[in-house]
């Protein structure tokens, strides 16, 4: 990912899971490096992520023993790339966030974060509505859990990411 003005974002490396209906699904092991400008994190956790088709949002769900269970980022709708073999996923993140915490809570993260680069960086109307209305949808969504947002969507994708790592490699 990256933000706003192209400048660099978080950065790791995925294992492409499938696909269904609401999108194509990655897998993120446990002990994961992620890295961005000044920042680097060791995931504790599995991890699937869905990239939707013609959304503006990236969803994480996490493995239970993680504080955050469901982790929505607002992005400019993802794109893939391939270059020498590798598929590579594009978004801008938009800053604000909605989160479901681990003990069912769900709110929106980093309004403040979006208030200030909206006017810092310059977000054009149709990126602050995007943004807006994209987290407003989704915070609904899980709030009532709709589909993929509910516990079973992510669950095959969890079975498919452990088949992976008990394959040798």
């Amino acid at each position: 990912m990256t933000k706003w003005g192209e400048r660099p974002h978080w950065a790791f490396d995925a294992r492409y899971l499938g696909s269904d209906p609401h999108g194509e699904w990655v897998g993120i092991p446990a002990g994961t490096v992620m890295v961005r400008p000044a920042a680097r994190f060791v995931t504790v956790t599995d991890q699937v992520t869905l990239v939707p088709p013609d959304q503006a949002w990236l969803a994480t769900f996490h493995a239970p023993g993680w504080k955050v269970a469901t982790y929505v980022d607002m992005t400019t709708v993802p794109y893939w790339s391939v270059a020498d073999g590798v598929a590579v996923c594009h978004a801008v993140d938009l800053d604000l966030d909605v989160v479901k915490a681990a003990d069912g809570e769900v709110f929106v993260d980093d309004e403040d974060e979006f208030a200030e680069h909206r006017v810092r960086f310059g977000y054009p109307p149709e990126i602050i509505s995007l943004a807006t209305e994209a987290a407003a949808a989704v915070r609904a969504a899980v709030k009532r859990q709709q589909p993929p947002f509910d516990d079973d969507s992510s669950r095959p994708w969890f079975a498919a990411l452990d088949s992976l790592d008990a394959s040798p490699s």
